[in-house]
């Protein structure tokens, strides 16, 4: 039997903790699958006195978490602290620079500086793993990296935050607001209270810009991922999708077009029974579709202790094997520099909601506007009312540019039986 793998777990709350429950709990057989112990040396995070959930007996606690990187009876390390930059960055820097491979679980800190880390590790010849930064237990970077390296990718599409599908999924389950839902997830500890991260996009955003330089070999760029978030989610929209045959989810793609990558988070209505629109609460979900490989669809718990943990020990376990691989496949002089482009050159299906004043030309108006930007329309609804109240008038288009699209919304919410102005979600066909 080889010496021990020697770990520290820095930040003991969800992801570190997790992690730490499965070396324990599992370590007969984590030893038997990696032909040599793994051993827990230390651990750290910022309150000691802190009351967890994890017994810590029997373990050396730092107190300065940074520390560790300079220790040399540690060989690697799980950094679960999260956060772009501060001690979380810090610490994952010196822990690669003296040649320490590292484990992380941090989205955030991939996502922003991910090139940069990769780069030191390359240096001392550290491994920088990061498979729970993406989809909790889904072994979705190893699939990519791995699993099917000999494809060329034509899109990667997921559901990505089991907050907001939670609230999507119990809007329209209990025919609530999304304000009723979302207060309804932070008193469950679905959502944090500053739910904006979440919410807004952005955490998806960061896991679609990694997925993306698994997917195509390139640096990620969150700079270049067009960002929407759900706040303007209503229940009536939800009853009109479903009268379409869809359901609405929050997606992050990544598409390879003919001129460049395609990076983008937004509401989508997708067919009720689809892959992806049978996801429900707190799941994850990602498909690919690969040129020989098909379509791959992956679906799992995307958050939470031993789902993430799950996916750090598997890090863990290839570094004790002495698995090693570039973090974002290539080596970082060799990543190509890709062109992204914009969402305006998106071509789709559109749903658009219009507040209107029931009145006699209305339809025959809305409709010139979109003959004159060549849209064309596929169906309408409008349900019975009262004359001359403001009614929904709910068009879905065939697939068109992007660019027509708004330019023909501008137009139409200008008009002056318009009561507000014009609701637009993009149609995803799977």
């Amino acid at each position: 039997m080889s010496s021990p793998l020697r770990i520290a777990i820095a930040g003991l709350g969800t992801v570190g903790g997790g992690a730490l429950t499965i070396l324990r709990n599992q370590a007969k057989l984590l030893e038997i699958r990696c032909g040599r112990p793994l051993q827990i040396v230390a651990v750290s995070a910022s309150n000691k006195n802190k009351k967890r959930d994890i017994d810590l007996s029997g373990l050396h606690w730092v107190d300065d978490t940074a520390s560790l990187a300079d220790d040399p009876d540690i060989d690697i390390i799980v950094e679960s602290i999260g956060g772009t930059d501060g001690i979380a960055r810090t610490l994952v820097e010196k822990a690669l620079a003296n040649g320490k491979s590292v484990v992380t679980a941090n989205k955030a800190l991939i996502a922003h500086h991910g090139v940069a880390l990769a780069e030191l590790a390359e240096k001392t010849g550290a491994v920088l793993a990061f498979e729970a930064a993406v989809a909790g237990g889904i072994p979705i970077i190893k699939t990519l990296r791995d699993g099917l390296a000999a494809n060329r990718f034509s899109r990667v599409i997921g559901i990505l935050n089991g907050t907001c599908n939670y609230i999507l999924t119990n809007m329209w389950e209990t025919s609530r607001s999304f304000e009723e839902v979302l207060k309804e997830a932070q008193a469950l500890g679905y959502a944090e209270s500053e739910p904006s991260f979440d919410v807004d996009g952005i955490d998806t955003a960061h896991k679609i810009s990694i997925l993306t330089s698994l997917a195509y070999g390139c640096a990620p760029s969150i700079d270049n991922v067009y960002i929407e978030g759900i706040r303007r989610i209503s229940l009536r929209d939800m009853k009109f999708a479903d009268e379409l045959g869809y359901t609405i989810k929050l997606l992050g793609i990544a598409v390879q077009t003919a001129t460049g990558i395609q990076q983008r988070v937004h509401p989508c209505m997708v067919g009720k029974n689809s892959m992806l629109g049978t996801v429900q609460g707190v799941y994850n979900a990602v498909l690919v579709e690969g040129d020989f490989v098909g379509r791959v669809f992956l679906e799992g718990r995307g958050a939470g202790a031993n789902p993430t943990g799950s996916s750090v020990v598997a890090d863990i376990m290839d570094i004790a094997r002495n698995v090693k691989y570039k973090p974002f496949t290539l080596p970082i002089a060799s990543l190509p520099h890709e062109n992204f482009v914009g969402i305006n050159s998106l071509r789709c299906s559109y749903y658009l909601r219009l507040s209107v004043i029931d009145k006699s030309g209305v339809l025959a108006e809305v409709t010139n506007i979109f003959k004159k930007h060549s849209i064309s329309l596929r169906s309408f609804l409008q349900h019975s009312h009262a004359p001359n109240e403001t009614v929904q008038l709910v068009l879905t288009t065939h697939e068109t540019e992007e660019s027509r699209m708004l330019a023909a919304i501008n137009e139409v919410a200008e008009l002056d039986f318009m009561r507000d102005h014009p609701y637009m979600i993009r149609i995803e066909n799977l």
